[in-house]
């Protein structure tokens, strides 16, 4: 696909968000990859005077969830999962302290959104108060949706990458937030020759 799209014409590659940030490495044309955390923070800053404790959803999203909780000065927390023998169901291991607190799952992408889900009831299970999630792209495929309805999540912070299907918006569990200034903002200092890094975090 990378091939494609610079055989095509492209000479420069913006994205939001890659779920594989190697993926950059399949281009031989300048790539600014740029994260939502600049748009989900904006939102949560003044809405979170007590930080939540932001939690990863598995190991592979640690470092993203780091990152976050160390601008907002929050707490972190990591769900460690772990199959103990062959064919039985996996069991969730909460590494931090969640009893009594707000919590916030953080992740790229909601796909099926089996994984968010049941992070959610893991942290109910260990004592916390309150449980949200935010997702940069809400590809929501399958039974994601029936999963979110009946999961402790009380609300799912989404971006505009991806358009929320209808269905979504009627569950009443999404919040939308445009990353349009954002990639406007990209685009004008790409167009100008100015800096970009400075919108990479």
């Amino acid at each position: 696909m990378a091939d494609l799209l610079t055989a095509s014409g492209v000479d420069r590659v913006v994205s939001m968000d890659l779920h594989a940030g190697q993926i950059q490495g399949f281009f031989n044309k300048p790539f600014d990859h740029l994260y939502a955390m600049p748009v989900f923070w904006e939102h949560l800053r003044p809405r979170c005077p007590v930080p939540p404790v932001l939690v990863s959803p598995d190991a592979g999203g640690v470092e993203r969830t780091r990152a976050y909780a160390k601008r907002l000065g929050a707490d972190l927390a990591i769900i460690d999962k772990r199959r103990e023998e062959k064919n039985v169901s996996e069991v969730m291991h909460i590494i931090g302290d969640v009893d009594g607190r707000e919590c916030l799952i953080l992740d790229d992408m909601i796909d099926t959104a089996g994984t968010m889900t049941n992070a959610a009831r893991a942290l109910r299970d260990q004592g916390a108060k309150r449980v949200m999630a935010a997702a940069t792209h809400p590809v929501l495929s399958g039974p994601a949706l029936e999963r979110i309805v009946s999961s402790p999540l009380e609300e799912v912070i989404v971006t505009d990458t991806i358009p929320l299907r209808e269905e979504a918006e009627q569950t009443g569990r999404f919040r939308v937030l445009s990353v349009a200034s954002l990639l406007g903002e990209a685009i004008k200092r790409i167009h100008h020759s100015d800096s970009v890094s400075s919108l990479f975090v």
